[in-house]
């Protein structure tokens, strides 16, 4: 950003000097100073220690932090809604699409946000859901669910109950596949992240990375490619829709 070129220019740095002091490469700085790279809290605190800043760059990053993301969620929302093929990985929770309201208000209510943004955040959510069943071209969806997102139940057991119903009941539709990745898979790459990819009407796939507080939206082709080989390497880990429909189904006799 201008803010990190004024700084060097002012202590007479070229960014080969800042290379140097800073010990990223120097490609990787300009890029910065561009405002094409976010970085990182690190590399905001290295250059706050270079300048002489103290937590100025710090503070500077995180804000910066939040509005990308929120940025990047934005066009994510513009992107999902134009899409007609979405496959998404989830390692610890129900996927949103695929929430009973019980569940989604108590995973949106866990945020300590106040009881009417909690009532419109729910009401977002499950309006979202239409996708699934809007007539002529319902969204095809697959999802990869993580052993442990069905592990861990709702405070309510007969919500919870309900809740894997859902589940039974959305994977029987002709145009949504449900898998299971179970313990026994063992360790895979995208563990603790959520994956989601989403196939637009003329062929072209984006991918979205998503943790509890933080996103990001990759359109590169290369880098989405990547993402969908990681994305084949746990379906092909995982159960089998059939057996994956069982497993949920046993889950519920327990």
């Amino acid at each position: 950003m201008e803010e990190l070129r004024r700084l060097r220019e002012e202590d007479g740095m070229s960014l080969g000097d800042l290379s140097e002091a800073t010990t990223y490469d120097r490609s990787y700085l300009s890029k910065l100073e561009r405002g094409e790279r976010l970085g990182d809290f690190d590399t905001a605190r290295r250059l706050d220690e270079v300048y002489g800043t103290r937590r100025m760059l710090q503070n500077l990053w995180l804000l910066a932090k939040d509005e990308a993301y929120l940025g990047r969620y934005q066009q994510f929302m513009r992107v999902e809604a134009e899409a007609s093929v979405r496959s998404q990985y989830s390692a610890s929770t129900i996927p949103g699409l695929l929430q009973t309201e019980e569940y989604a208000r108590e995973q949106l209510g866990t945020g300590l946000v106040s009881q009417d943004k909690l009532e419109r955040d729910v009401e977002a959510r499950l309006n979202r859901q239409a996708v699934l069943v809007r007539e002529g071209n319902p969204l095809r969806l697959r999802v990869i669910l993580d052993e442990s997102a069905l592990r861990r139940h709702l405070k309510d057991p007969s919500a919870w109950n309900r809740q894997l119903e859902h589940l039974v009941r959305m994977a029987e539709l002709p145009n949504i596949v449900i898998q299971v990745l179970p313990f026994g898979a063992g360790l895979q790459y995208l563990l603790g992240g959520s994956l989601t990819l989403l196939g637009m009407p003329d062929g072209v796939y984006v991918a979205y990375l998503e943790g509890s507080t933080s996103g990001e939206l990759i359109e590169e082709p290369a880098e989405v490619e990547q993402h969908k080989l990681f994305y084949d390497q746990l379906r092909d880990a995982a159960l089998p829709p059939a057996e994956s429909l069982e497993f949920i189904r046993n889950l519920l006799k327990d």
